[in-house]
């Protein structure tokens, strides 16, 4: 789904309802909530299974509310029609929502994980190369990671964005699409992507290794990062914890995780082997990086105006 001005204010309007991030408390609960969008993966889930960070909120004065999304892009507009105050998604859907004028704010990052996300093929298709996409039909979620990946591999193999015809779907619209035959490839990240290569041996036919850093970035609402310094680092420390206990047990995360999401462990030892793990605040190499998918998808017309990514990055504490 594109973030589009048009989506975007579809998503105000429909949020008019949405309670502000400071709401009236009860005798049971903190009066300041913390309203976390999250995908069916990742830290977050496994922050929000073990229930550690609503103590640590609770501390300063704080609850959480938890809502799964389908993906970054839908994350985004909830987050800019004010229905959540944080999340985490890859690298293209904060661009799309800073062009769209989403009041965001980059809070943090995780490393490169370039070989969890891929463009792939059936086992049994005569796409040998990215090079014989040309003329194809294409599956992917429109403002998503896996749309600069398209982007850069097909440059890569002497292609432009032109030559495919893009089918934009959802991760289960598009794994249903791909194993029917509708479409010719499909570009996917983890855990989508190892399930694919394990249930129906989808061949990788490329991987972001060399032409894109895929980071997973940490997002919050101006309102949010402005106003509740204090809450926003109790969650970065928070999931700081969860990524060096999924870093040094892969196989207990995947355990932990298996019946969160729904996906068998062996599929999620895959996945989480290609994760990159060590919550960090973005640095000027990381900014440059993702100005670059800015710019390249301005050039595209996938955006309606540049943006400046350092104009919506939270810098690190001196």
């Amino acid at each position: 789904m594109d973030i589009s001005r048009r989506a975007f204010t579809a998503a105000l309007a429909g949020a008019a309802a949405t309670l502000p991030f400071i709401k009236a408390g009860t005798a049971a609960a903190a009066d300041k909530v913390v309203r976390i969008g999250y995908q069916k993966y990742g830290t977050l889930v496994l922050l929000k299974g073990k229930g550690s960070l609503e103590a640590k909120l609770q501390a300063i004065g704080y609850s959480v509310e938890w809502t799964e999304f389908p993906g970054g892009p839908q994350l985004l507009e909830a987050l800019n029609a004010g229905a959540v105050d944080f999340g985490s998604t890859g690298e293209t859907p904060p661009i799309f929502a800073q062009a769209a004028s989403a009041p965001l704010v980059y809070v943090a990052h995780e490393p490169p994980a370039p070989r969890g996300e891929a463009i792939l093929v059936a086992k049994d298709s005569p796409i040998k190369a990215v090079a014989d996409l040309k003329g194809k039909k294409v599956a992917f979620n429109k403002g998503s990671n896996v749309h600069y990946l398209l982007v850069k591999a097909l440059e890569e193999a002497g292609l432009t964005y032109a030559d495919i015809e893009p089918s934009f779907l959802a991760p289960a619209d598009g794994r249903a699409a791909f194993e029917q035959g509708a479409v010719d490839a499909w570009v996917i990240w983890d855990p989508f992507q190892a399930a694919a290569e394990e249930a129906i041996e989808a061949h990788e036919l490329r991987n972001g290794e060399g032409i894109v850093p895929n980071h997973q970035f940490y997002l919050g609402t101006k309102t949010l990062v402005d106003g509740h310094a204090e809450a926003v680092d109790t969650v970065i420390a928070a999931i700081a914890e969860i990524d060096e206990w999924a870093k040094a047990d892969v196989s207990a995360a995947a355990k932990e995780l298996s019946p969160l999401v729904g996906i068998p462990e062996p599929v999620l030892v895959k996945a989480l082997e290609r994760q990159s793990y060590g919550v960090k605040s973005l640095d000027d190499t990381v900014v440059a990086q993702q100005q670059a998918i800015a710019d390249t998808f301005f050039e595209l017309q996938l955006i309606p105006k540049q943006v400046t990514i350092a104009d919506a990055v939270r810098r690190a504490k001196a």
